[in-house]
């Protein structure tokens, strides 16, 4: 009986978890969040999905803090202790996060990102009556959008930064996916009535305001929460911390989603930003790959998604003008409190991300680089070089009973 990891409950995780566990394995699904369902399904939702998870292992409100690639071994912080996991296969689904970039004013506590604010919400935020302005780019907007207008929000605009140009090209893809033209007709309809201006984005916020720009024209809108950002970033750190090999769009995987180091798979948003239907087919691959069983029968389906996947991030490419939004006394590095001003005079000097890191403490802080690293990919193009253990933050008890048993 094969021994099966999957790390993250998102789409991909729970859909590579249901496939593998139809034959003779043992799943065990681990994710630090309470429940199934990822960002997407946080909440309720994946129907069917979800529900075919009875027959597998759940490990919830755990996170892997140590990897052994050679010994193929995970350490697991679960509540006050740690245990740890053998795998003969392991499956990385571990999603992606949204990017944000950085502009005067984006740290006051009313500006959450797009999903962030959508979490915020389901987790208990009144929105109901509240001026809500929704910016940056990426369809998750309009699905944002439309849920919180479904909470009582007034949503006073929708800014996308992608240029009209750019989004006809994705209408035209659009149109060779029934399913999503009919997803699209649904979100119309839910935002009818809606500001929706393309190439426009916030320059510079200010208590209770938002400055945006339009071509050669600015103008405020006063609101009440703003949710801003600017697409998602796929989480490589698990991936790069086994030895993985990373591209400039996630973890690198072959068709079968066999990444570089033996017995390690990789699905969803993580081997680069997809979409739902594309996480969905990379888990079942990733899912009948590490039960040992044939998965040519999803190569069309997968080839598919993944061209829809393509024209999305052409379409939603950031523009370089959001390069220019930062000045000098702009928090880029939130954690340690770094200004845009600190990393531009040291990048003189030494231009990486290891360099800013060392002189101004950039990334140290507990996020270690999650929000202001793909900030600096943007703004710089400097990559992050390194992780190590433990790859999330850890309790000292836990890092305790690491370095006994290792005795």
């Amino acid at each position: 009986m094969r021994n099966i990891v999957v790390i993250g409950s998102g789409p991909a995780g729970i859909a590579a978890a249901v496939s593998a566990a139809k034959f003779d394995t043992r799943v065990r699904l681990v994710d630090d969040n309470p429940e199934a369902g990822g960002q997407i399904w946080r909440g309720g939702g994946g129907g069917d999905w979800v529900a075919k998870l009875r027959g597998v292992e759940r490990l919830f409100e755990a996170r892997v803090i140590a990897v052994d690639a050679a010994a193929r071994r995970l350490t697991i912080e679960q509540g006050a202790g740690v245990r740890m996991l053998e795998y003969d296969r392991l499956i990385l689904a571990t999603g992606a996060r949204e990017v944000f970039i950085p502009f005067p004013g984006w740290t006051q506590p009313w500006i959450a990102g797009v999903g962030g604010l959508q979490a915020l919400v389901k987790g208990g935020l009144p929105v109901k009556g509240k001026r809500v302005a929704v910016a940056g780019s990426g369809p998750l907007m309009l699905a944002v959008a439309s849920y919180l207008r479904k909470k009582g929000a007034l949503i006073i605009s929708i800014s996308e930064q992608a240029s009209v140009a750019s989004l006809a090209g994705f209408v035209r893809e659009v149109l060779r996916h029934p399913g999503k033209m009919l997803q699209g007709a649904q979100l119309q309809a839910g935002l009818f009535g809606i500001p929706f201006r393309t190439g426009c984005w916030v320059e510079r916020a200010e208590p209770g305001a938002l400055w945006l720009r339009s071509g050669e024209k600015r103008f405020r809108e006063e609101v009440d929460f703003a949710a801003i950002s600017y697409g998602l970033a796929p989480n490589t750190e698990l991936a790069e911390a086994l030895g993985c090999e990373v591209g400039t769009s996630g973890v690198r995987v072959d068709g079968w989603q066999r990444t570089s180091v033996e017995g390690v798979y990789c699905a969803g948003e993580a081997t680069g930003i997809g979409g739902l239907e594309c996480s969905l087919v990379e888990g079942e691959i990733a899912g009948l790959g590490a039960a040992g069983r044939d998965a040519r029968g999803l190569a069309g389906k997968k080839a598919k998604a993944q061209q829809f996947a393509d024209a999305l991030n052409r379409a939603f490419a950031l523009r370089p003008e959001l390069r220019t939004l930062p000045c000098d006394d702009t928090v880029v590095c939130r954690c340690e409190d770094v200004t845009y001003g600190q990393i531009a005079k040291q990048s003189q000097f030494q231009p990486s991300f290891r360099a800013a890191k060392l002189h101004t403490r950039c990334g140290m802080g507990p996020c270690q680089a999650r929000v202001c690293g793909p900030a600096l990919d943007f703004l710089f193009g400097w990559k992050t070089e390194s992780v190590r253990p433990p790859v999330f933050p850890a309790r000292v008890g836990s890092l305790i009973e690491i370095s006994e048993e290792s005795k």
